[in-house]
């Protein structure tokens, strides 16, 4: 028997001011794999999470998130299911890392599942730091703090909203491979929202291109190169730049 989807999106629309963001979306998303949403700015993979969250109300059809819908439970269960992650980190810029990371269980009136130094050393960071505040960290280091708090509840599903669009290439690199392996090791079920193609290939299992709130096409990233399911597909494929295209 086919296991149950830990996400699921029927017939989603979503309108906000008048203006329709998410068109007829539907997705089931598979327990323990990364999935990656993927298109242009403005395609509704953001509004997605948001939806996930229960912070964007859907218009038509029906959210779920493993055996709940989102539109029936309160917001605060499901924050005990889903880690966020955003591009700026989302700190709160008065808190040391410290309660940061803490925040979750604190207003939960929960305790930790894990210790916060094991926290931190999952996500590459060291016990000095517990007591600084954000501005006193890098950007690496306050993204690592914004995934530690993710992370804080041990929830089954971690959603995550460029978390790498604001810092530089070299550290983007490294954060890319350490994400890949804790997203390995901990087999939670991811959703990596991006914009580059060749993020979405080192971190998918499945991805799902998006245009005009609209799903494309979705798949293993083999089938969006090599069978792309619409013009539009092709010419977002051919807007990533690579270095052998670049050469003279």
């Amino acid at each position: 028997m086919t296991a149950p989807p830990a996400i699921e999106l029927r017939g989603v629309d979503v309108r906000l001011g008048g203006a329709v963001v998410l068109r007829d979306v539907d997705l089931r998303l598979a327990t323990g794999q990364t999935h990656v949403l993927l298109g242009p700015s403005g395609c509704g993979k953001s509004t997605i999470l948001r939806v996930l969250l229960g912070l964007v109300p859907v218009s038509a059809g029906t959210a779920q998130v493993g055996a709940k819908s989102v539109g029936s439970v309160p917001r605060s269960s499901l924050a005990t299911t889903i880690g966020y992650v955003v591009q700026s980190g989302g700190l709160f810029p008065h808190l040391s890392v410290r309660r940061n990371i803490e925040l979750a269980a604190t207003a939960h009136h929960r305790t930790l599942p894990l210790s916060l130094e094991s926290l931190l050393t999952r996500v590459g960071l060291s016990t000095d730091l517990v007591e600084r505040l954000p501005a006193e960290l890098s950007g690496g280091q306050r993204q690592r703090v914004s995934l530690a708090r993710a992370l804080a509840l041990d929830p089954p599903i971690l959603l995550l909203d460029e978390p790498l669009g604001a810092v530089d290439p070299m550290l983007r690199a490294e954060l890319q491979t350490e994400l890949k392996a804790l997203f390995s090791t901990t087999k939670k079920t991811v959703v990596f929202v991006t914009h580059d193609l060749a993020e979405a290939a080192w971190f998918a299992d499945t991805v799902t291109l998006m245009n005009e709130g609209r799903v494309v096409q979705h798949g293993p990233v083999s089938a969006l190169l090599e069978h792309p399911a619409s013009d539009f597909v092709s010419r977002f494929l051919a807007s990533q730049r690579s270095l052998h295209r670049l050469s003279p």
